[in-house]
């Protein structure tokens, strides 16, 4: 059931006695949307079914260029991951408006429309942090316990999280999406590495298909992309100060993994590309939660 009206916006964001208030998004098991005060913007909000009273993690899940939060919530299929596991599932939309849905506010580099974002371009950054600190706030959700993945453009945007957000995520998990920063204007084939300085290290899980000839595992493409897969894990690796790796193995017959490990505080960086596959939902959605669930901020 999903309900196009969210229950106790007054409870949830409101002033004074408010503060102390019990944390209502929704009926359990339904998806919601959820004012995000002061952006005069919203995002969608699936709350668990069977949640308890407690704070509950929370997972963002970013749709790809021109899509919105509604297209990521049917095509990765994690709100049935949540009803699972009991965690909030937050779908917000892009903020800037393109082809009929959203793209993502990643600085210095084209989005699929072709143009940079510019001053004047919503915040996307300062959005999901002012939306983590209302729910936070209102007693909803664990702030040690807060993760994103993402899809394609998603999926930049979430490595873009990681880059300048560490201290608000336990850890991410781009999907056809990894990133390490921006490609070097000089150098496109090599990240930036003033583009990408997280401040602490945060463990990443990245999901790619081999067929993918959007966003190649092989690098090249649009201009955002151009440097591979593997690049961008050794850079999350030197970032995360791992000390082994890569290792190899394979994870099922048709997936494989690349990993580094013993990394400070324990932030593993791992690919998984499945072969054959495409511009897909590639992510394996009961591997990625548990994952998540075995970080904390």
């Amino acid at each position: 059931m999903r309900l196009g009206w969210w229950i106790g916006v007054a409870a949830l964001f409101g002033s004074g006695s408010a503060q102390a208030a019990t944390c209502r998004l929704g009926p359990a098991g339904t998806t919601v949307p959820v004012a995000i005060e002061g952006t005069g913007r919203s995002m969608l909000v699936h709350v668990p079914a069977g949640r308890s009273a407690a704070r509950l993690p929370l997972v963002f899940v970013f749709h790809g260029s021109t899509g919105k939060g509604r297209d990521i919530l049917d095509q990765s299929k994690l709100e049935a991951t949540a009803d699972r596991h009991g965690f909030l599932l937050a779908a917000p939309d892009g903020g800037i408006p393109a082809e009929g849905g959203f793209v993502w506010n990643i600085p210095g580099v084209p989005t699929v429309t072709g143009k940079i974002p510019g001053p004047d371009d919503a915040d996307d950054v300062a959005f999901v942090q002012t939306a983590i600190d209302q729910l936070a706030t209102k007693g909803c959700v664990d702030r040690a316990r807060i993760y994103a993945t993402g899809y394609s453009g998603g999926g930049r945007m979430t490595s873009w999280l990681g880059c300048v957000a560490a201290d608000r995520f336990a850890a991410i998990a781009p999907v056809v999406g990894l990133r390490a920063g921006n490609p070097r204007k000089d150098l496109p084939r090599v990240p930036d590495p003033a583009t990408c300085t997280p401040s602490r290290p945060i463990p990443v899980l990245a999901f790619a298909g081999d067929a993918d000839t959007t966003n190649p595992v092989q690098g090249g493409g649009a201009g955002y992309w151009q440097y591979t897969m593997h690049t961008a894990l050794v850079r999350w690796a030197d970032l995360n100060g791992c000390r082994v790796g890569p290792v190899e193995r394979e994870v099922s017959t048709d997936v494989k993994e690349e990993r580094f490990s013993r990394c400070s505080g324990g932030a593993d960086a791992a690919g998984r590309v499945k072969q054959g596959a495409g511009h897909v939902w590639v992510a394996d959605n009961e591997a990625m939660w548990s994952f998540f669930a075995k970080h904390r901020r």
